[in-house]
Parts: structure tokens; sequence; C-alpha cells
């Protein structure tokens, strides 16, 4: 076996490993290799193909890489910082809600959570209102049963992004640093919430 082989094997190999990761940021970086190692094999053996193939498959591979990157980024400095939860916007759908609508009921099954862009938001058994900025019902991800322990009424109408569980649980699996940072939001969340129960005046939707 000459070296030309060698590289086309260590491209074999690394893109086995790559396809038996799990998480998605080492997977990418491995790809990215994988790639470098076969253009390498491809340009030397003179198969264009197989050099073009690999080259339509990097851009995605970095794309996707940066995109993990900038969300454990976000996620790093929301937790160290103001608790923004602005890092969330590409996971969401945006949806209107009327006044006096009710987003859900005390006892539901929690399936999402809402970032709120505008209006205002009541939980009515604790009197506590949330605004724009404010976050509502990311706990019930980490609640037993996955129920609402209140109920949640749309009195200004207003727009709000709903972010499902099953998102949430995918770029946990996918990337454990962004699970690492997503529960220490959700610590410092709960806390608030607990405040906010001491002391109506502060706003604090976030015990949901």
């Amino acid at each position: 076996m000459d070296w030309i082989e060698a590289i086309g094997y260590l491209g074999t190999a690394l893109t086995i490993s790559a396809t038996a990761m799990s998480t998605m940021i080492p997977l990418r970086i491995i790809s990215l290799c994988a790639s470098c190692a076969v253009i390498t094999y491809g340009s030397l053996i003179g198969s264009m193909p197989v050099v073009l193939t690999e080259l339509i498959q990097m851009p995605f591979n970095a794309y996707r890489l940066w995109q993990m990157l900038r969300l454990v980024r976000d996620v790093e400095t929301a937790a160290d910082n103001d608790l923004s939860l602005e890092w969330l916007r590409p996971f969401g759908s945006r949806r209107p809600f009327g006044t006096g609508e009710v987003v859900f009921r005390k006892g539901d099954i929690a399936d999402e959570m809402y970032y709120v862009e505008s209006g205002v938001f009541r939980i009515p058994e604790v009197g506590i209102e949330v605004r724009k900025g404010g976050i509502v019902g990311e706990l019930g991800l980490l609640s037993p049963g996955n129920t609402r322990t209140a109920s949640l009424v749309c009195v200004e109408a207003g727009h709000a992004l709903c972010v499902s569980y099953s998102d949430v649980k995918q770029l946990y699996y996918q990337n454990p640093e962004f699970g690492f940072y997503f529960l220490r939001l959700t610590s410092e969340r709960l806390f608030q919430g607990v405040q906010g129960m001491a002391k109506p005046q502060v706003m604090a939707g976030d015990a949901l």
C-alpha cells in the first residue's frame, strides 16, 4: 500500500467514524476532515466525481458546524448574563394570540414553551403578568408528567414564539453542551419564579 492509498483509507475511516457519532459538533468536524482527505485522494488519482461530491458536502457540514457553535455560544452568553432566549428564534414558530384567549390551562399536557414578543399574558393563579421578552412554559419539559402547573391567558393581544419540546430535546441530544446551558437557564428561571411568587410585583412568569 502506497501513501496515496493510505490517504484514501484515512478518508474512509474518518467517514465511518463521523457516521457512528451522535453529537453534532464532533460529527461535523470529523466529516470536514474526512472530506479533506477524500478530496486529496481524489485529486491524486484523478477522480473528479469523488472530488466534486466532497466539495458539495463540505459547505453544508461547515454551515451546520457554524450553526451549532453559534448556538452554544449564544446559550452560554444567555446563561451567564441576561437569560435572553433570542437564540431560540430560529427553532420556533411565531403565533398570534387575541385578548382573552387561553393559551393553556392548569393540568394540560405541556408540549411547548413560549417566548413573548409582544402583548401581555397573565398567570391567573398567581396574578403574574408576562410581557415582551418573558419566557413561559419551559419548565414543563422537566416537570413530572409534563403537565402545566398554572394557566396562561392573553390579556393584551400580541405574538409569542412557540418552541416545541421535541425541538428542544433534539438540540439537547445532538449537543450535550447546549443541554448543560439550557438546564442552567431553566434552573435560573426557576429561582426567579420562586422569588416572583414571594414578590408578586416582580414579573416572573417562568415557573410554569
